[in-house]
């Protein structure tokens, strides 16, 4: 009776701090922001192209961003990937199947960011397959596309999951991913400004370009992978169904492909983030045949 009391409590007080940080208001306040600092980025990243291309002040350090305008939209689309990460991590609790289609999103929308970075570097006079970056721009441009489809899929499989009750081992198990949620969001926080700190450093003061793209995600899949793994442990306390387990499972394999992609380049890193949202569809499409009853009913007649 004392551990359910202390339960209940734990329960409430986890509770009560989530709905003070994820509120919608703010959310909403971290929604604005998010507008209001994609367009002042974009400004800012269109003045420095054209003072570098015009010579009205000194950019001191060499960048592929600053050669065309379209790379301009580079920097908006990165504070929306920052903003998708926040509502990754408010949806944290919601669900496996919830949190990992969010991260399918991010690596879809990293992958449509790198197109507007590379378009600046394409040659349109040289034979399409002779320059690596025209190369890698139809690798991207396909993989974007194949993505989107099977991100489609994904969601479309997670509609047909079956409604489970609220019993107290679910909100238990829920208050602990709020838990992890509450943990996750300054510890990525801080990674970020920590990368971006140590990327600007590097770029103005000891004139490095580190490859943009993996700037701040290989840290955040990093801790993601950890956290996934901390939330299928704390699965096992509160169910031992295999199907469920193998899912969860399943979907953490997906989260290491992702991190994995951010290692590589060219069609490998393409074929990586294929093959974990494909993998993803294929768990999810057989978990729905295990656990769905009307799926089971069609199957045995």
């Amino acid at each position: 009776h004392t551990n359910c009391i202390l339960m209940k409590t734990w329960q409430h007080y986890i509770d009560s701090i989530f709905l003070r940080v994820f509120s919608e208001n703010n959310q909403r306040k971290v929604e604005r922001a998010t507008l209001w600092l994609s367009m002042i980025g974009f400004i800012i990243h269109l003045f420095l192209i054209y003072a570098k291309k015009y010579n009205f002040l000194h950019v001191p350090f060499e960048s592929s961003l600053l050669i065309d305008p379209i790379s301009a939209i580079y920097t908006p689309f990165s504070i929306i990937l920052v903003y998708e990460i926040y509502l990754l991590v408010v949806n944290l609790p919601r669900s496996f199947t919830t949190s990992v289609s969010k991260q399918f999103e991010i690596i879809s929308l990293i992958l449509i960011r790198r197109i507007f970075a590379d378009i600046p570097k394409i040659d349109l006079k040289a034979n399409w397959l002779s320059t690596q970056e025209n190369v890698q721009l139809i690798y991207d441009v396909l993989g974007v596309v194949i993505i989107f489809f099977l991100i489609f899929l994904f969601n479309k499989g997670r509609t047909r999951l079956p409604k489970k009750p609220l019993n107290p081992n679910l909100k238990s198990f829920v208050a602990s991913k709020k838990a992890v949620s509450l943990i996750l969001l300054p510890i990525l926080i801080i990674t970020s400004l920590i990368s971006v700190f140590t990327w600007i450093y590097g770029l103005v003061y000891l004139q490095e370009t580190s490859d943009i793209n993996a700037i701040f995600y290989n840290e955040f899949f990093t801790i993601l992978i950890l956290a996934d793994v901390l939330i299928l442990l704390l699965s096992f306390q509160y169910t031992e169904r295999y199907s469920q387990l193998i899912r969860n499972t399943g979907f953490v394999i997906c989260t290491i492909l992702i991190r994995l992609s951010f290692g590589v380049s060219g069609l490998t890193n393409v074929v990586l983030i294929i093959s974990s949202i494909g993998f993803g569809l294929l768990i999810l499409t057989i978990y729905n045949m295990e656990e769905n009853p009307l799926q089971k009913k069609n199957v045995s007649e």
